[in-house]
């Protein structure tokens, strides 16, 4: 071999060889472990550069660059671990939190509700984090009432969650913000509202009603904290409710909310005139609304007028294909009209319907909200 063979087979031996997948993956635990995050974010990076389909390494790449708030990177990785695996609950969950601090509120309340829906594994902390940020998005983009029973939940397992009361006030006051975003000159209104609305899911009666008596008193011409201790009353078997809610309207004429409230707590008390008039108005309102067409429908059908009531409740259930209740009202307003094939076919429907519901995380957890 001539010396310069020579000198070139030892520069080759002195280099070290390439890493393999095995020692790449050891390497990113030990740094994990370690609290070394960038060593461990380049041996994932380097190992599932070799093993693609290596999920547990997507999962903690993800992890780790959700920790260094690195977001965007993060929810990548956590795409590719749920290419992997779709139907892993925690992976959604992480994309949601991901697209949340992102601002992409759409996706995030997409993903939350999918990985909460699959299921977290018992993991506490996690269902924390996932019904926090979903509240907080859903409030944010104005959908209050769907924000509820995540915020009912959290208030009943979770009621220090940074962010909870002031998510609740928000929410009872349809003020579309982030809890951060609360201005200054109403910051007292919504952490006031929002600690009796958090203690009211919380079923700690003596302490809303201390609560609601306070944010009353500061502030008895509000037309929402009328409304929500309205609620609370007839919720506490308080029949003083119904006023409270018929002066938020006063407040309020265009209060679509309350004036549900009142037709369908007339109907509990079968005043069925008066729950058509004020469902009438909630319809006047909001026609796209499917809670005023089934209060509507059903004063109807109870005060004799058939068609209209079963025209009114069939909208109701186009407009909210998944609304049990709707279809059990329906169901009962065919049989009614002596209309035997279809009332059996609403009444599979609910049945379906309620089953579906009765396996939902929130019912199984018994956490779900009264009516809102």
């Amino acid at each position: 071999m001539s010396p310069f063979a020579l000198l070139a087979l030892l520069v080759c031996l002195a280099q070290p060889l390439p890493e393999g997948f095995e020692t790449l993956s050891a390497r990113a635990a030990a740094a994990r472990a370690a609290g070394r995050t960038e060593e461990a974010v380049g041996a994932y990076r380097g190992a599932l550069a070799l093993r693609a389909d290596w999920d547990e390494g997507w999962w903690y790449l993800g992890a780790l660059l959700y920790e260094s708030k690195r977001c965007a990177e993060a929810n990548a990785a956590f795409e590719r671990f749920l290419a992997l695996k779709p139907d892993a609950g925690p992976g959604w969950v992480m994309r949601g939190v991901c697209a949340f601090e992102l601002r992409d509120f759409s996706s995030a309340i997409d993903w939350l509700g999918k990985g909460t829906g699959l299921g977290l594994g018992g993991n506490t902390e996690l269902q924390r984090v996932a019904r926090s940020r979903l509240a907080f998005a859903l409030v944010t983009t104005g959908q209050f009432e769907l924000a509820i029973p995540s915020l009912t939940v959290l208030a009943r397992l979770a009621p220090d969650t940074p962010g909870l009361v002031e998510a609740t006030g928000l929410a009872l006051l349809r003020l579309p913000l982030l809890p951060s975003e609360v201005p200054a000159d109403r910051r007292d209104l919504v952490e006031r509202l929002g600690r009796a609305g958090r203690d009211h899911l919380a079923r700690r009666g003596e302490e809303a009603a201390r609560g609601y008596a306070g944010v009353l008193a500061a502030y008895p011409d509000e037309p929402w904290v009328r409304y929500a201790h309205g609620v609370f009353l007839l919720r506490s078997g308080d029949e003083k409710g119904l006023d409270e809610l018929r002066r938020a309207v006063q407040l309020k004429p265009d209060n679509v909310t309350a004036h549900l409230e009142i037709a369908f707590e007339l109907l509990t008390r079968r005043d069925y005139a008066g729950a058509r008039e004020s469902a009438t108005k909630a319809v006047e309102l909001a026609p796209a609304l499917f809670a005023g067409r089934n209060a509507l429908g059903r004063a109807l059908v109870e005060l004799g007028e058939l068609e209209a009531g079963i025209r009114e409740l069939e909208e109701a259930t186009r407009l909210a294909p998944e609304s049990y209740e709707t279809h059990f009202a329906l169901a009962r307003a065919y049989a009614r009209a002596g209309r035997d094939a279809d009332a059996a076919r609403e009444r599979a429907l609910f049945t379906e319907l309620e089953e579906r519901q009765r396996a939902s995380p929130d019912r199984a957890a018994g956490t779900e909200p009264p009516r809102p």
